[in-house]
């Protein structure tokens, strides 16, 4: 059988689904995946939450940060985690990679279904558990996994379907539960894109014939929509406090979301991060290695924006619903435009066969910079300790079968389309391999250090609101608060305000203990140290400074007896 028969590309590609499975499961209770810093957050409010006994209110310590988010993903870390009787970082992220990979299988079956073949459907699939925002924001206990599986699930329902275009009343009532459940994980704000989308769709079977869609359409949208308001609203109706509802979620996390926060409106939306330029950059930074094939879409599509298919033209105009739709915000994020994302996958494996090869072959060349610097931190960091193996031959392995594979689908033409979503996945896995130490023996503290530890307070760095929530993974049974990082406290500085303390250092680090002679050690371990300032991060980059910012070590120190002092910590010395 010839590498180009369709049988072998088929097989081929339902091989790689199940390595997208077994990279999106491996790793998950790791403290250093990918993820976004809300995630802390999230943790804590729904431990509190499971330690209170009751659903709602929903529980906080952290300042104007309660009802940050709808109830649903609380309740959802609160029932994965049987009433936090679990509390592992596996157990509360399961659930996220459960809505990613069923995602992931609805653009299976619109591939599927679009083109009668199987292999568009894997490659839909593929492509979207490729991209590194899906890898990054669909793990983590997070909000991203569910609103991108529930918001996309109507246009799901309507292109797999099509013939649920013309249901009058019960297809708009069952959608409009997924978009209120999306609501409730999210923000009912996400109510602008779906009544835009759904009404560009409907517009579109009447080939845009505005009196035809109000007369036989438009009643749709609007009984989808009551649905899913109906459905939020029973936030106000169940929670003891609504006033609380919506002060602190309705005014201050959407309404603020308006507010400039320093420079004007206009200003704000033509420059700086959250530009409406930053913001369009986003649909090409988000797919990660895949920038370039979705380069490349945008490309053809407009080539071929006359000779686009109906479901084609149903796609981009949810893309573009999206994106205007978040354009209107002061705060401007490529996350938001993360229900975008299972669209373009499948617009990609659509026009698979159309992109041009270069722009494949540039992906593979970009895998092979990342696995490249891979090999060379993990030989440099091997380097400064040399009294462990930090790395067996199963990671140097898995860099030689990528690297193989990444050079085979530059050079072998038949390789390159079927081998780019497979080596992307694959530097996933060795990032992920790579950030094994770190999660390891050599990354947690010993039985001895946590058994000293556990029941007693501990005081540990964070430069994120709510970072020290990790540490109660770390340092399980030990009362946990933290105290501000940029405080740049000495390990003395910190032996005299508190009794038993972590502190990170340099890894090449001589002292031991941080100039604290006095102070006792109870135990440490390896780390990562992220969210460096500018300075830092021109030193990593400019100066290979990577022992000194990025790659670190944690020691747990305990001051001498009687030598802590009272301090009264404000709530930003406490990361709150």
């Amino acid at each position: 059988m010839k590498l180009t028969d369709s049988n072998m590309r088929t097989a081929w590609h339902l091989l790689s689904c199940l390595l997208a499975v077994f990279i999106y499961s491996y790793g998950l209770d790791s403290q250093h995946i990918p993820k976004n810093g809300d995630e802390y957050v999230y943790e804590h409010i729904a431990r509190l939450t499971a330690d209170s006994g009751r659903l709602l209110p929903l529980q906080s310590q952290l300042n104007n940060m309660r009802n940050t988010k709808p109830p649903l993903l609380f309740w959802q870390g609160v029932a994965s985690t049987d009433h936090g009787k679990n509390w592992t970082l596996w157990d509360l992220r399961y659930p996220s990679v459960i809505y990613t990979l069923l995602t992931a299988t609805m653009l299976f079956m619109l591939g599927w279904k679009l083109t009668n073949k199987l292999e568009p459907g894997c490659i839909a699939a593929l492509t979207f558990l490729a991209f590194f925002t899906t890898y990054r924001f669909g793990r983590p206990f997070l909000t991203n996994p569910p609103e991108v599986f529930w918001v996309f699930f109507p246009f799901f329902v309507l292109l797999y379907w099509r013939q649920t275009f013309a249901s009058r009343w019960l297809m708009p009532l069952l959608l409009g539960i997924s978009i209120g459940i999306g609501f409730l994980y999210k923000s009912f704000a996400l109510g602008l894109p779906v009544v835009l989308g759904l009404a560009g769709w409907y517009l579109h079977q009447r080939q845009f014939r505005i009196a035809a869609f109000i007369k036989q359409d438009a009643l749709k949208v609007v009984i989808a929509m009551t649905v899913a308001v109906a459905l939020f609203a029973m936030w106000f109706v169940l929670d003891p406090n609504p006033q609380a509802v919506w002060k602190e979620f309705v005014v201050g996390e959407n309404v603020g979301k308006f507010d400039p926060h320093g420079p004007g409106y206009l200003e704000k939306l033509f420059w700086g991060g959250s530009s409406i330029w930053s913001y369009a950059l986003a649909f090409l930074t988000n797919p990660g290695l895949l920038t370039f094939p979705v380069a490349a879409l945008f490309f053809v599509a407009y080539q071929r924006r006359h000779q686009l298919s109906d479901e084609e033209q149903l796609l981009w105009i949810w893309i573009a619903v999206m994106f205007l739709s978040f354009v209107l915000p002061s705060q401007r994020s490529g996350r938001y435009l993360l229900a975008a994302m299972p669209a373009l996958a499948l617009l990609c494996a659509l026009n698979w066969q159309q992109l041009s090869r270069k722009a494949f072959i540039a992906s593979l060349v970009l895998a092979g910079v990342v696995i490249s610097g891979l090999a060379y931190l993990a030989v440099r960091l091997q380097s400064e300790m040399t009294d462990v193996q930090l790395y067996p031959l199963t990671f140097w392995s898995l860099i030689a079968v990528t690297g193989i594979l990444t050079l085979l689908a530059i050079v072998v033409p038949a390789l390159t389309r079927p081998g780019v979503n497979v080596v992307a996945l694959l530097t996933l896995l060795c990032f992920a391999v790579f950030l094994h130490p770190f999660d390891g023996a050599l990354g947690n503290y010993s039985p001895a250090a946590l058994n000293y530890a556990s029941g007693k307070e501990v005081a540990v760095p964070c430069n994120f609101r709510a970072m020290d929530e990790g540490h109660r993974f770390i340092l399980p049974g030990a009362e946990i608060s933290g105290y501000s990082e940029d405080q740049n406290l000495s390990a003395s500085e910190l032996a005299a305000r508190y009794q038993l303390f972590a502190v990170r250092l340099p890894i090449n680090d001589g002292s031991q203990t941080g100039g604290c002679a006095e102070c006792k050690i109870i135990g440490q371990r390896l780390d990562i140290r992220g969210r460096q300032n500018s300075v830092e991060l021109k030193e990593i980059f400019l100066e290979g400074k990577v022992f000194q910012h990025l790659f670190i070590k944690e020691v747990l120190m305990e001051s001498p007896a009687g030598s802590k002092v009272m301090f009264e910590q404000t709530p930003a010395q406490m990361c709150r």
